[in-house]
């Protein structure tokens, strides 16, 4: 079925290219103009696919004719979309961990062994720990903040011990009590941020089950995810000299 389009504008004089047009439908941009061939150039170009053909517009062609209104839907993909992007990001990938628990550690064969005091190894093998480690060894950030309640609960102290393994795949953890966070106003939200630029929101149900991914571009609402990173990172604690506070407090 065809698209059906509006015409927004086009910079040029003679009313040709390069010009901006809008789908109706699904509020797409799509743009064309003079196709970019310098091979030096294109060398330069990130995340370009094979089907995709890159062109010049001029700023102001964009910011005259493109769309004027923010898009209030939400942009939200499933969790193998979300798996994805860990495979796809380029320098780094932090996570705010807000949650109380998690039905994805409860699954793991170590949940129950840990809660029962057993001995148990860490599977440096699985599909993620080969992807962050590959990640990391190449020269990637991968960090999180962890939020712990006081007391700890059963999947808090888990997850305080599985930063042992998160430390061996090359990622920087910290730890940082609730009150803490709600102290220097962290938002009660479980989110990624890839690259800088993109947010990825994680929503949950009552039981503790990833349900959707909210991906978040707009330049502005990332920069205020940005800065809650950076003030976690702040006043977090690395996770092993927290848990040594933590027991000598218990």
């Amino acid at each position: 079925m065809a698209r059906r389009l509006r015409f927004n504008g086009t910079g040029s004089g003679g009313g040709s290219c390069p010009a901006v047009h809008e789908d109706l439908d699904t509020g797409e941009v799509i743009v064309h103009g003079p196709r970019l061939t310098d091979p030096e150039t294109l060398a330069q170009l990130q995340h370009l696919g094979e089907d995709e053909v890159p062109i010049v517009v001029p700023r102001n062609t964009l910011i005259d004719f493109g769309p004027k209104d923010r898009d209030e839907e939400p942009r939200l993909i499933d969790t193998a979309a979300f798996s994805r992007m860990f495979e796809k990001f380029q320098h780094s990938a932090w996570h705010l961990e807000m949650r109380r628990g998690y039905a994805v550690d409860r699954a793991d064969g170590t949940y129950e062994k840990f809660v029962r005091g057993e001995e148990f190894e860490w599977d440096m093998d699985s599909s993620w720990s080969r992807t962050i480690t590959a990640k990391t060894k190449d020269g990637a950030y991968v960090g999180r903040v962890r939020i712990v309640d006081d007391p700890p609960t059963e999947g808090q102290r888990y997850l305080l011990a599985f930063a042992e393994k998160n430390a061996a795949l090359g990622e920087e953890v910290g730890s940082m009590w609730r009150s803490d966070a709600e102290r220097v106003n962290l938002p009660n939200e479980d989110f990624w941020i890839f690259d800088s630029h993109i947010v990825a929101l994680l929503h949950f149900d009552d039981d503790d089950v990833l349900t959707g991914v909210e991906l978040i571009t707009e330049p502005a609402r990332v920069n205020q995810y940005n800065r809650v990173r950076d003030v976690a990172q702040h006043y977090a604690t690395p996770f092993r000299e927290f848990v040594a506070e933590l027991a000598a407090k218990e």
